[in-house]
């Protein structure tokens, strides 16, 4: 059974409790939380500074707890991969959670993808959950395949959403070319607009090539990065003031080969992100991200989308929490980049980069080992989550 612990001393449902001492001395919280769609007011049940308020080890798959994207739409970077909620992409074994790519046309087959249709919205209990981007169904053409990689996305929308706190979350990243793996926290609700008004924030991400060089440096599974994205309307993200990546110590001991803790500390004034009880960056703004962004040089006639929010604002709301795995697409596999193994085989300018890149597989699919070890190595491995009240 999934192990899942709001430390709010009533109970949820018999699947879901578990009470731990309060200290003698309580300090309030400055958390809140909204659990199975309720949100509570942790102060007034009794939770302290300190005390956990959600943790899931994985001893099971619980579905009430986790829910699955199913869209062929990704993070707006045009990705190659569609998510599905099918355990030969996601599921629990020995106490992890693993998100698994696999290829489309093993089980459709390879013409499929030129000449089939796919439409995801099914039973009430399976439709599509995003349908921008022709998200919800999709036809083949010599021009524009089917999206060839299956994986997963699975959220707690519906279960788990916080405002400030301390977690951590015990991950290891998948090895592989062009995997993209994502561990994000993003708004429960839009208080400020539509993606990125309302922000994101980006625990960790990294790249699973196992050779990928930049300049001369490497970004590839020997790099993780943290970001914040926030901006007034979707064109307009100012990620890179708030983007810090980080690369292993030592070349070849990434972050592929074992587990690592990713953290974060969220207060009312700043967003601190830590590896391994490492402090890796830290976001204390002064008078706002409006500012952070610049965006009163570089956008004079808009106006400030978080002017009525607190300092921190877009960050100042529940945030709940979303786990994926992803596959190429624009953006975080920059071009003019080297790879090793091979070149990758689309680039900004693609008329058909989805295409470029299934008709390259021999090139980049013995990377990802897909049938050794139930793909382990090209998986992205959870082993717990934990947060605390701050």
């Amino acid at each position: 059974m999934s192990k899942i612990f709001f430390h709010i001393f009533f109970v949820i449902s018999a699947a879901l409790v578990a009470v731990y001492g309060v200290s003698t001395k309580c300090e309030k919280t400055v958390t809140t939380a909204t659990l199975n769609g309720l949100k509570k007011s942790l102060n007034e049940k009794k939770v302290c500074s300190g005390d956990l308020i959600f943790e899931e080890t994985f001893d099971s798959f619980d579905l009430n707890v986790w829910q699955h994207d199913i869209t062929f739409n990704g993070d707006q970077k045009w990705e190659f991969q569609w998510y599905t909620n099918n355990r030969s992409n996601s599921f629990v074994e020995d106490g992890c959670l693993n998100l698994r790519p696999s290829i489309t046309a093993d089980d459709f087959g390879e013409l499929f993808l030129h000449t089939g249709t796919l439409d995801l919205n099914g039973a009430l209990n399976e439709q599509c959950t995003d349908a921008r981007n022709s998200g919800c169904k999709r036809s083949g053409s010599h021009m524009n395949i089917i999206n060839p990689i299956k994986s997963a996305r699975v959220r707690t929308f519906n279960s788990f959403a916080f405002k400030y706190g301390k977690v951590e979350i015990n991950a290891k990243m998948p090895s592989g070319d062009w995997l993209l793996p994502s561990i994000k926290f993003l708004p429960k609700i839009n208080a400020y607009g539509l993606w990125p008004a309302s922000g994101e924030i980006d625990l960790v991400e990294s790249r699973g090539n196992r050779d990928l060089l930049k300049d001369g440096f490497n970004i590839d599974n020997d790099q993780i990065t943290s970001s914040l994205h926030f901006g007034p309307y979707i064109n307009v993200d100012a990620w890179k003031k708030t983007s810090f990546p980080r690369n292993s110590s030592e070349k070849g001991k990434g972050f592929n080969n074992t587990f690592h803790r990713y953290q974060m500390e969220w207060s009312a004034d700043k967003i601190t992100f830590s590896v391994d009880d490492i402090e890796t960056s830290t976001v204390k703004p002064k008078s706002g991200f409006w500012e952070i962004g610049d965006f009163d040089l570089k956008l004079p006639s808009i106006n400030n989308p978080w002017a009525t929010g607190s300092k921190l604002a877009p960050f100042d709301q529940e945030f709940y929490l979303s786990i994926n795995l992803a596959v190429g697409g624009e953006g975080f596999f920059p071009d003019h980049t080297v790879n090793v193994v091979s070149e990758k085989a689309w680039n900004k300018e693609s008329v058909n980069a989805m295409n470029d890149f299934w008709y390259a597989r021999n090139t980049w699919l013995p990377t990802w080992k897909i049938h050794e070890n139930r793909t382990k190595e090209a998986s992205l491995l959870i082993d717990y989550i934990r947060v605390w009240a701050l």
